[in-house]
């Protein structure tokens, strides 16, 4: 896993003489557990007419259990909750258009060219269509989304529950956290109340508001499964997010909309599935959705902070394996911490002196023994400020001061 994600552009390893073996072993490693799940972006294609219409279909589970109803007091509160904020909950269809590139073969060579003369193939062009949720923030048309619904779009177009329908402005979107915002024309809008997602804990009720396979406004309810799944852990290791589980069901369109506790208070946007599983939803916590709209809504972009590494959590284990590899080369005495397998070149992290081999013992002083730890830590630094960072290398402790910059983002096509 990297402290990166899959949007950072150099692929170049840095490997100070260790065979490239150890890489890919120890990368193999650090994510085998996540083979057996695949993630699901929550994002659909609806290829069906639009209905406007204001509807609620309401989606119960098989079997609700008492705990949710004595947490609420009112075996009811679900659609009291659903008429409190419905109106808040709104329908985003996106579309952008795909221009397919024409091989260079029919472009430079000489001989296609005068095969086909006037008839050489033209770039075409098709219109990919999406459909998602979100809800609205400020009263004056500020709307928040997953990142992936909105991606790559030519036009927004944002659809209320009372059928009202508005062009929609992107302010920003942030890939590393799947957060976007949305700017419409329109005053006086219903919001949400806001939770505190800190504050959360397994088994709360929770109610789920979107637009899933495009069915509008339905609703779903269920509890908080678990809180602080990381995005290793669900298979989304591009990501700086830490997850709260729900088995509210939550399918394709869903994207984007809110996740409620008994009070109608937003504490989660809903945003993935693992794919074939059942009643296993993640949703990334409001705290972090709310921290990073702020900034979109300032400055249209998000900066995380970027060391530039990739490794792997040391275990017996996966020690073992590695020293097999590596042999006699890599002269790796810890039993815990964090490994690093690759140093990208140019790199804050290869500026600083961090080698291939080195297991980081803590960061600003804070012990560490996961990858996760590290991220969390990486994610919290500043930019531009040193970040003091210990390391084990070759049996010794060694202090190193890494400046961490700007993430690189790639951008498609």
């Amino acid at each position: 896993m990297k402290i990166t994600n899959h949007h950072s552009a150099p692929k170049k390893i840095e490997t100070r003489g260790l065979p490239q073996r150890l890489w890919m072993l120890s990368y193999g490693v650090a994510v085998v557990f996540l083979g057996s799940c695949s993630l699901l972006p929550a994002k659909t294609v609806d290829n069906q007419p639009r209905d406007t219409q204001a509807q609620n279909t309401t989606v119960p589970n098989p079997v609700v259990p008492s705990q949710i109803f004595s947490s609420s007091g009112d075996p009811n509160f679900v659609v009291k909750v659903v008429q409190q904020v419905g109106p808040a909950v709104v329908r985003i269809d996106s579309s952008r258009t795909i221009t397919s590139r024409v091989p260079d073969e029919f472009n430079n060579d000489p001989f296609f060219r005068r095969f086909f003369g006037e008839g050489a193939p033209q770039p075409r062009q098709r219109v990919e269509r999406g459909s998602g949720s979100g809800f609205i923030i400020n009263s004056s048309g500020q709307i928040v989304t997953n990142a992936h619904v909105v991606d790559g779009a030519d036009r927004v177009t944002v659809i209320l529950k009372d059928g009202r329908t508005f062009d929609g402005k992107v302010l920003g979107e942030d890939p590393v956290t799947d957060v976007a915002t949305i700017k419409i024309n329109a005053n006086n809008l219903p919001t949400l109340a806001v939770g505190n997602s800190d504050a959360l804990q397994p088994g709360e009720a929770v109610i789920a508001i979107g637009n899933p396979l495009g069915l509008n406004n339905t609703v779903t309810s269920g509890i908080i499964s678990a809180t602080g799944r990381s995005s290793s852990d669900i298979g989304a290791s591009d990501k700086r997010v830490d997850y709260i589980q729900t088995d509210a069901a939550i399918n394709p369109g869903n994207s984007g909309g809110p996740l409620l506790n008994a009070r109608g208070q937003v504490i989660a946007m809903n945003t993935a599935i693992i794919r074939g599983a059942q009643g296993l939803g993640f949703a990334i916590p409001i705290n972090t959705v709310q921290r990073i709209a702020q900034e979109l809504i300032a400055k249209g972009k998000v900066d995380h902070p970027y060391l530039g590494v990739q490794m792997v959590t040391l275990t017996p284990e996966n020690k073992e394996r590695i020293k097999n590899v590596a042999g006699d080369r890599l002269n790796l005495t810890a039993n815990e911490g964090v490994l690093l397998v690759e140093i990208v070149p140019r790199s804050p992290a290869s500026e600083a002196g961090l080698r291939v081999g080195d297991v980081i013992k803590s960061i600003n002083s804070q012990p560490v023994t996961k990858i996760e730890e590290v991220q969390k830590l990486v994610e919290k630094s500043k930019i531009g400020t040193k970040l003091p960072i210990e390391v084990e290398r070759n049996g010794q402790i060694v202090q190193v001061g890494v400046q961490p910059a700007p993430l690189p983002v790639r951008r498609e096509g």
